[in-house]
């Protein structure tokens, strides 16, 4: 299923009007918005307040989850699918947007020790992070954590990992930083891997919300990826009942 325009007035009318409690939040959100905006270099900085703002306020709608328990079933979902797809305890997994460990809890107790990274723009939720290992007590098994400021991916080594994973990512990112992250990710995937995405799909006109939330034809997203070297799948086995993000799978083209 693909969303009606958000962007487009007659939809905030028309959203208004069945929901005009919401109305204040709406008001609320738009300036503060604005003034994160006026105040960031570029759109990883804005992100970055965006995250820290949310933190503070709750921390499961800070990494894309309603409740505690939509945060467990979604974490679980991604990672049997991944395992479903032929993951393996010995591969080595990179999760761009780790966020707190929704998806990475799961993989890494799977995982052999030392096989699983993380990587967010966000230290208040890596700090979070950080907790649910030890509230997991996955300490021994060694996952690495780290912040960046990009998706240039520049300190990994070459050819290493056997699954990239990034849920929930490019639906905050302008294309291009989605560009920047196609564009070098190759470098460090191994012969054989595969590169998992989500995104926002736009029906029509590529639009943004609030500078937040980006929506993109699949087209526009796969022909990024043929320009890089990968074949793109979308992947009709993934149902995402939440937010209804499709799923992309990149592989080396042949």
């Amino acid at each position: 299923m693909v969303l009606s325009n958000r962007s487009r007035l007659s939809y905030k009318l028309k959203f208004a009007a069945r929901h005009p409690d919401q109305i204040l939040p709406y008001i609320r959100r738009v300036c503060v918005d604005a003034w994160l905006r006026a105040n960031s270099r570029s759109h990883v900085d804005y992100y970055r307040s965006v995250m820290r703002y949310k933190a503070t306020r709750n921390l499961e709608s800070a990494v894309g989850s309603r409740s505690r328990e939509q945060w467990v079933q979604f974490g679980q979902m991604q990672s049997d699918y991944l395992i479903e797809h032929g993951l393996k305890p010995t591969d080595r997994v990179l999760e761009i947007g780790c966020g707190n460990l929704r998806a990475g809890r799961h993989l890494i107790g799977y995982l052999d020790p030392g096989h699983y990274y993380g990587i967010d723009i966000s230290p208040e939720i890596l700090l979070s992070a950080q907790q649910v290992i030890v509230e997991d007590q996955l300490q021994d098994k060694l996952p690495q954590l780290n912040i960046v400021t990009d998706l240039t991916l520049g300190f990994f080594p070459g050819s290493y990992f056997n699954v990239v994973h990034a849920n929930s990512v490019f639906t905050h990112c302008p294309i291009e930083v989605i560009e920047q992250c196609i564009a070098n990710v190759g470098r460090i995937m191994a012969p054989g891997a595969m590169f998992d995405f989500t995104y926002y799909r736009a029906a029509g006109d590529e639009y943004q919300v609030h500078h937040e939330d980006f929506y993109y034809r699949t087209e526009t997203l796969t022909g990024l990826a043929a320009k890089y070297g990968f074949t793109a799948q979308l992947m009709d086995d993934w149902h995402d009942p939440w937010d209804n993000q499709p799923k992309l799978r990149l592989t080396a083209r042949k």
